[in-house]
């Protein structure tokens, strides 16, 4: 199901380990300072002012998409479904309010929301590697897969 090339697969998998803790610490970090420094409320204002649509709707996503889902990464957890999510949320942000001409992130500029969806995105396509929720999940439906199948697999 994953890519066989590279790295040796236990190198992999605690490759994405610590790209999947590194990424989700990042997401939880933001999405609690939204909820409890700035408060969902405070965050929808300052989205009104920067001009995101709907900040109303706009800000407990943001704000849930990244606490919530910054803990299922971290756990490797639904991984395609909340790396989509986390690249859409971070998507949104690049193009309503971070793309400007400068990328740097202390001039507000696009270079972190870009790192951070990019990373999401890795992680929706290749998944969580083996020492993941997903895969502890997934092994027994894998397994009874394979039986109903006639070609080996690797």
């Amino acid at each position: 199901m994953y890519a066989t090339t590279g790295f040796p697969t236990i190198a992999r998998d605690i490759i994405t380990v610590i790209a999947r803790i590194a990424l989700g610490v990042i997401f939880i970090a933001h999405g609690w300072q939204k909820f409890n420094e700035w408060t969902v409320s405070g965050t929808s204002q300052s989205f009104a002012q920067m001009g995101v649509p709907l900040p109303d709707i706009a800000a407990p996503f943001a704000t849930f998409v990244e606490l919530i889902g910054g803990a299922l990464l971290i756990l490797g957890a639904l991984t395609p479904i909340v790396g989509i999510l986390l690249a859409a949320n971070l998507i949104g942000a690049l193009v309503i309010v971070h793309l400007t001409p400068v990328p740097f992130v202390d001039q507000g500029g696009w270079e972190l929301v870009a790192a951070l969806a990019t990373g999401a995105l890795l992680l929706a396509a290749t998944g969580p590697g083996r020492f993941s929720v997903d895969r502890f999940l997934l092994k027994g439906k894998k397994a009874a897969l394979r039986s109903d199948v006639d070609t080996p697999t690797a």
